[in-house]
């Protein structure tokens, strides 16, 4: 009967019967294959990814539940469990953080294994080698608080709509991208493949805000509003920075070698200096530095180094340096 699957010795029918097309449907009918055709050509078409063979990968599901309890660990009172009392406070974060750190303990033993030569999945060094990049970044998180710390005055300072430094941390956006970016980028620099990508995704996912996790971020950085802002991999971002929605942080061109791929690694991502602001839909592109104080006005392109002190304008499409108090 049209329609209807069997399996006979690992073979599979066609959808449609030789006899009409499939549903009852009428008139010239698509081509439709055998469901065996399909099942081969599908397994064929992933044979050249992972390296040509079968490898393990980190899941997403796990990894946001760990970001999920590392960031309850990181802010107890804000993503803890709703009864946690002061005196049960240091066993909740210890509990909490221990299961964190088992789970990503596995995930970054998955993800070594993903790039690692060894055929064996059970490679020794990379599970010796994933147990201690966890402790190493438990042993970061109190400075991680700290600069987190800083992120959400910095929301409360500039942001005249929040109430507190609570509720950035609690609810805006721009402080769950950067939550994410600053365990994803310790991971990064730790050599972990990966997770750290994986994890900035899961943020971008739920933010709008595409944070690469090799960018370099001081501390006191501020997000507001955040959707569409975009910051590249070689990112250099110093303190007290803020941004507004619709950065673009880039790349100007893509260097190729002789065979035409591209040369991966190269700087090639803006140096944002400390105490800038860059203001709604402005592209930044290509390796330039926004000097020190500088602002840098809605929907702007730039593509040269702006010097210090300096505000760069759509209107009036000039760079202006204010000095011995001039513009104030």
């Amino acid at each position: 009967m049209a329609g209807d699957f069997e399996d006979e010795g690992n073979s599979v029918t066609s959808i449609a019967s030789t006899t009409g097309c499939a549903n009852g449907a009428t008139g010239d009918c698509p081509p439709i294959a055998p469901l065996s055709d399909v099942v081969v050509k599908l397994c064929e078409a992933n044979r050249h990814l992972l390296g040509g063979r079968r490898r393990p990968l980190p899941s997403r599901e796990a990894l946001s539940t760990i970001v999920t309890e590392l960031r309850a660990a990181l802010f107890p009172w804000h993503f803890g469990a709703p009864d946690v009392s002061e005196e049960g406070l240091a066993y909740y974060v210890g509990r909490t953080l221990d299961a964190a750190l088992a789970g990503l303990e596995q995930q970054i033993r998955i993800g070594l294994v993903f790039g690692c030569k060894h055929e064996a999945d059970g490679c020794t060094s990379c599970a010796s080698r994933a147990r201690i990049v966890a402790r190493a970044l438990a042993s970061k998180l109190p400075t991680l608080r700290e600069i987190l710390d800083s992120d959400a005055r910095a929301a409360f300072d500039g942001d005249p709509a929040a109430t507190s430094p609570d509720e950035a941390i609690f609810s805006y956006a721009g402080m769950t991208a950067i939550i994410h970016h600053r365990i994803a980028h310790e991971l990064h620099e730790l050599g972990v493949p990966l997770i750290p990508r994986i994890i900035a995704e899961l943020s971008h996912a739920q933010t709008g805000i595409d944070i690469h996790p090799g960018a370099k971020i001081g501390k006191s950085f501020f997000i507001d509003h955040g959707t569409g802002v975009v910051i590249g991999e070689t990112c250099i971002i110093g303190d007290r920075v803020r941004l507004y929605q619709g950065v673009t942080l880039g790349a100007k061109s893509f260097p190729t070698d002789g065979h035409g791929r591209l040369v991966k690694g190269l700087p090639r991502h803006p140096i944002v200096e400390d105490d800038v602001v860059i203001y709604a839909g402005a592209t930044v592109l290509g390796r330039i530095t926004i000097g020190r104080g500088a602002s840098i006005g809605g929907n702007v392109w730039i593509t040269h180094s702006v010097p210090a002190a300096a505000q760069v304008t759509q209107a009036q499409a000039r760079q202006q340096t204010f000095e011995g108090g001039a513009g104030i």
